[in-house]
């Protein structure tokens, strides 16, 4: 595996593929003078604003902060990321020092032996340019480029898996082995149904596919007489020492005392007092979010002021038709006529008529002096609605169980829109009328809060003391940090979720506002963490749909065609299962066109397969045309896909 790139990304991704995966991997990386990294934004302000909270934690509490462990998903991969610091991991990622992705660069880097290639650049040329050198170098490469401009990204991508196809000369009878796919990712689509996840179900540790949200989650040891709900399945068991801060380390060296992935039926029974991962599925909540409606109700167009006025206004002009009927005894209809005819005042004088019919027309006038004025108001008030349609709305009055959502920027863009697919209600605040997430949050009707997040009275706006959750996605760092600091001031139990640049000090932010509110959930997460799976997964193959780590070890997911597979073809479901390797979970019965891939080059995040079978009997046997999606290590994935590393030689 070739990563290249200039940022924290890259640094990630490399340890994930070499940490998670067990790959071997080349990184690409400008010299360390030349680290185009990106600035953190009042880094100086946030870490000031970090150490006050820890010196107060600590002197309440005292050393109270050592549980920031699996909570945050940072159980895999987390040496050397964030910087130039992967350099330190000599001997399992080779390290190589160049300003571009030149072609010498990348032949250096072995891209014409390499089995896949990541262009993780910041600028979308540079990560193009190197795309099309690699191509070149290599026609069986696998590619996966980092690129903002969607639509762009996907004519780039049909381009280079043309050219593979040209340049490889594979028949269509070879197209099964051919594997040199281009796929092509944002970082902010690959955090983004991360982060959403993190509102919802609080962990990241989700997979969503067939519009169905799976969240793995962790349970203690169920007391004497109690019998535990194992969920859709068990998916693991924790290590037997995972209270214990000396006990093991939850990796694959710790032997017996280190967590059991995908144990059978009576591997369960017999852990005793240990704890388990099971899957389950998650949903909001919260309020369901009200169905739109094509056509602008009387209520949004009219003031309730106004509407009091016209039911007045019309109450005047029964009253005086019925008094009109008695004192002139015309029929119900010609009474109401004439009074519209004098409230109008185009019916003629009452010279010489009786003085009470004289006396119904000057009252008749006198309302019609009324009727004016209200009509006047209520037109202007209908243009000022249909002109205000495309305007941002306001929090509406009593609005509650909703998602406070502090920038609209790249991130934040991506996350309400995923927000608002899984219908949840969305409250923004944002301090830049010009942001480019304001056009899409009046699109989707969804209330906007302009203003400076640091200032008091804003969230305030956005009802932050009856929100679900707070997710604080700004490009700064120190803006983050005070929102969700005097977001817990107004409400300690609040939901927060933490945008930040560096992974450390994202960990340490998780750590101290873990330990100064021990029972509301924090999570504070960096970009490059929540987007480097998604990444990993696209240069190991669309098979993959997602990862879960479980303490030091990881939960693969994976789609997989049962045709050439004898541990799964013919087997019965129970039969396929192989404890510590691999376990199926469902059947896609979905079009093969139509079947799951990872990951969505749309929406960034893992493939959705659609037509899901969850619940198998252990009875039903696999056929060959048959697509199952299964749990499994990385081990188990390698074994039964038949993949076989080669050796490189380290230049």
């Amino acid at each position: 595996m070739v990563v290249c790139g200039d940022d924290g990304l890259a640094h990630r991704l490399a340890a994930e593929l070499r940490g998670v995966h067990d790959e071997q991997v080349t990184l690409v990386v400008p010299p360390a003078t030349r680290v185009a990294r990106q600035p953190v934004v009042g880094r100086a302000r946030a870490s000031a604003l970090l150490d006050r909270v820890s010196a107060a934690v600590t002197r309440a509490a005292g050393n109270g902060n050592g549980n920031g462990n699996g909570a945050d998903g940072r159980g895999t991969g987390g040496t050397g990321t964030g910087g130039p610091r992967t350099a330190q991991a000599s001997g399992t990622v080779r390290l190589l020092e160049a300003s571009e992705a030149s072609e010498a660069v990348l032949a250096e880097a072995g891209v014409e032996r390499a089995a896949a290639l990541a262009l993780v650049y910041d600028d979308d040329e540079t990560n193009i340019r190197a795309a099309l050198t690699a191509r070149r170098l290599n026609p069986r490469l696998r590619l996966v480029l980092r690129l903002y401009n969607r639509r762009l990204g996907q004519y780039i991508e049909a381009l280079l898996d043309q050219a593979a196809a040209l340049a490889s000369g594979e028949s269509d009878t070879d197209a099964g082995a051919f594997d040199a796919s281009t796929t092509v990712l944002s970082d902010a689509d690959t955090a983004a149904p991360a982060l959403a996840a993190t509102a919802v179900a609080g962990t990241t540790k989700v997979v969503q596919t067939d519009g169905l949200m799976l969240r793995a989650v962790e349970r203690p040891p169920p007391r004497p007489g109690e019998v535990a709900d194992p969920g859709l399945c068990t998916l693991a068991l924790l290590s037997a020492t995972a209270s214990d801060p000396v006990g093991a380390d939850g990796s694959e060296g710790s032997g017996e005392q280190g967590p059991q992935l995908l144990p059978d039926e009576r591997a369960v029974a017999a852990a005793t007092g240990r704890g388990t991962v099971v899957l389950e599925t998650v949903s909001y909540a919260g309020p369901a979010l009200p169905a739109g409606r094509s056509v602008l109700p009387l209520a949004s167009l009219l003031s309730r002021r106004l509407r009091w006025s016209f039911a007045g206004l019309v109450g005047c002009v029964v009253a005086l038709a019925v008094a009109s009927m008695a004192v002139t005894g015309e029929p119900p209809l010609r009474a109401t006529y004439l009074t519209l005819l004098d409230l109008f005042a185009i019916n003629n004088p009452a010279v010489g008529e009786p003085a009470g019919r004289q006396i119904l027309q000057l009252l008749s006038g006198l309302v019609g002096l009324l009727l004016l004025p209200v009509l006047l108001a209520a037109v202007l008030e209908a243009l000022g609605t249909f002109r205000s349609g495309t305007a941002l709305r306001k929090p509406p009055r009593g609005l509650s169980g909703h998602v406070v959502l502090l920038g609209v920027g790249k991130i934040g863009t991506r996350v309400l829109t995923r927000l608002r697919e899984l219908r949840i209600p969305v409250v923004c605040v944002e301090g830049d009328p010009e942001a480019r997430g304001l056009a899409t949050a009046r699109r989707l009707r969804v209330p906007v809060v302009l203003g400076d997040v640091t200032q008091e009275g804003v969230l305030e706006a956005a009802k932050i003391h009856r929100a679900h959750a707070l997710l604080a996605l700004t490009s700064a760092d120190t803006t983050n940090l005070e929102a969700v600091l005097y977001a817990r001031s107004l409400r300690p139990d609040l939901r927060v979720v933490l945008r930040l640049y560096d992974d450390d000090f994202a960990t340490a932010v998780y750590r101290t506002l873990r330990a100064a509110h021990p029972h509301a959930s924090t999570r504070s997460r960096s970009v490059s963490h929540l987007a480097a799976p998604a990444f990993a997964g696209a240069m190991l193959g669309r098979q993959i749909l997602g990862a879960i780590p479980v303490e030091r070890r990881v939960l693969l997911f994976a789609a997989v065609d049962v045709a050439g597979h004898p541990q799964l073809e013919g087997r019965t479901v129970a039969q396929a299962f192989r404890a510590g390797a691999w376990r199926v979970l469902a059947l896609d019965t979905a079009a093969p066109g139509e079947r799951a891939q990872a990951p969505d080059p749309e929406t960034g995040g893992p493939g959705r397969p659609s037509g899901l079978v969850w619940d198998l009997p252990p009875t039903y046997v696999l056929r060959p045309e048959d697509r199952v999606v299964l749990a499994a290590t990385r081990r188990g994935l390698a074994e039964l896909t038949g993949r076989r590393r080669r050796e490189t030689p380290r230049g």
